[in-house]
């Protein structure tokens, strides 16, 4: 049997000792959110979507080999590539069109792999499925705000070619906007995911739930609104989850 200080003991240890480690990724990032070729408008949401925090909470480090999913514009894309540029490795999948037009080849981002995607999307109303792409020795698997534009179909197989992308041990992490608990679609929540659900379906694919952070959490946002409401956007609650690959 464990001794309970012994194992108390320990985990200040790893704590203690994994605090180096989250100070060289938070000025790693520190450097990346002051990199010129970000916007003004990329630099504004810094307070609001907390980096440094968050990446330090999905355990990312400079020499990992990190996977981002559905990158949009590019605004994470931007702080992950600086950070993992000298001993990492970022690659990043689906819906990637607008980063190798416009990002890609600026000085810095060379170095960015894209894993093309397979099977046949599908664009369902206003969700998509059949989506999922190949990618193998991963560290950390990452998606922000974007599960809840697909179907359950579609969730699942991003789950699952998350899961065959990861080492074991692998993690992976992700931010979405909150729907209340078991909530039916409506014409306001079609851009919010429920929290318990994706967690449901995580674990299906394989993963062990790690942890949750209140990082994102905001109480004035009543999960009412459609997040790109004025009253709301910028400012919704969203739920931030760390999944393991055994």
């Amino acid at each position: 049997m464990i001794n309970p200080n012994c194992a108390a003991v320990a985990g200040v240890l790893a704590l203690a000792l994994s605090l180096p480690a989250q100070a060289d990724l938070a000025e790693a990032v520190t450097e990346a959110r002051a990199g010129e070729i970000r916007t003004e408008a990329e630099r504004a949401r810094d307070a609001n979507r907390k980096p440094a925090e968050t990446l330090a909470f999905f355990g990312m480090q400079p020499d990992m080999r990190v996977l981002e999913l559905l990158p949009g514009g590019g605004w994470y894309t931007k702080i992950l590539a600086p950070v993992l540029y000298d001993e990492g490795e970022l690659f990043i999948s689906i819906g990637t069109d607008r980063l190798k037009e416009n990002l890609l080849g600026e000085p810095g981002f060379d170095r960015v792999k894209v894993v093309e995607t397979d099977g046949e999307f599908k664009r369902v109303g206003r969700l998509f499925e059949g989506l999922t792409f190949q990618a193998e020795d991963m560290d950390l698997v990452l998606t922000f705000r974007n599960l809840h534009n697909f179907t359950p179909d579609g969730r699942e197989a991003i789950n699952a070619s998350a899961f065959a992308a990861l080492k074991p041990g692998g993690h992976y992490g992700v931010v979405d906007h909150t729907r209340r608990h078991m909530q039916e679609d409506n014409h306001e929540n079609w851009r919010r995911m429920d929290p318990v659900l994706a967690i449901k379906e995580i674990e299906a694919a394989g993963f062990e739930f790690i942890d949750y952070s209140k990082l994102h959490y905001r109480l004035d946002d009543e999960l009412r609104y459609e997040v790109g409401r004025r009253s709301v956007s910028g400012n919704t609650d969203r739920f931030t989850l760390l999944f393991r690959k055994p």
